[in-house]
């Protein structure tokens, strides 16, 4: 499913154009992604959890010149699907 497909959904299911729709998708992206900028997690009960996870600085290989290389540490999105939504696609 694309972003335009979510938008005519969203904009179906709550009887919007599919301008509000937009609206309304871009909405819930930004605020999802304000939070995780301040490192708050985002929990929808029964859909799941938007964190930001930490990774450990790691060996890696440099794909053009087969050098190793040292990947610094870094902050990561990751999502945890809910029961509801496990149980769904099940």
């Amino acid at each position: 499913m694309l972003k335009k497909d979510l938008v005519t959904e969203v904009a179906k299911a709550a009887g919007l154009t599919k301008k509000q729709g937009a609206d309304a998708v871009d909405g819930v992206f930004e605020a999802i992604t304000k939070a995780l900028k301040v490192g708050e997690p985002v929990l929808l009960t029964g859909f799941g959890k938007f964190e930001i996870r930490e990774k450990k600085a790691r060996p890696g290989i440099n794909p053009k010149t087969l050098e190793r290389i040292q990947l610094p540490a870094r902050k990561a999105p990751a999502f945890k699907a809910g029961k509801a939504l496990k149980a769904a696609v099940k």
